[in-house]
């Protein structure tokens, strides 16, 4: 009886070893022998998302405060407070996305 297990000793894989004498390719940016240090866009996201919601909240009570000092009526200043924290949260997400897409581009050019 014969068996049709797989073998369990793949064979080894062979790598093939680059021509000293070829010529470089023109249209290669990257060398594929280094690593690059790419921004990790999640984390730019995510401080830029915090940073935000901080930001809005804290000027957002700021700006609520002001409006019913000077004897404007609110209605509802949760509205208003979340609308901030909207607009201030899009505005540091956006941000973040620029500065990692400029650190990204920054990592390029080294090479």
């Amino acid at each position: 009886m014969s068996s049709t297990s797989p073998d369990p000793s793949p064979a080894p894989v062979e790598r093939a070893e680059p021509d000293e004498h070829a010529e470089p390719d023109e249209h290669l940016l990257v060398d594929p022998a280094r690593v690059r240090r790419a921004p990790r866009y999640r984390g730019f996201f995510t401080v830029g998302a915090v940073v935000g919601v901080v930001v809005g909240v804290v000027l957002g009570v700021w700006l609520s405060g002001i409006a019913s000092d000077d004897g404007a009526l609110l209605l509802k200043p949760g509205v208003y407070v979340s609308v901030i924290v909207l607009g201030t949260t899009t505005f540091f997400v956006l941000l973040a996305g620029a500065l990692a897409v400029l650190a990204d581009r920054r990592s390029l050019r080294r090479r």
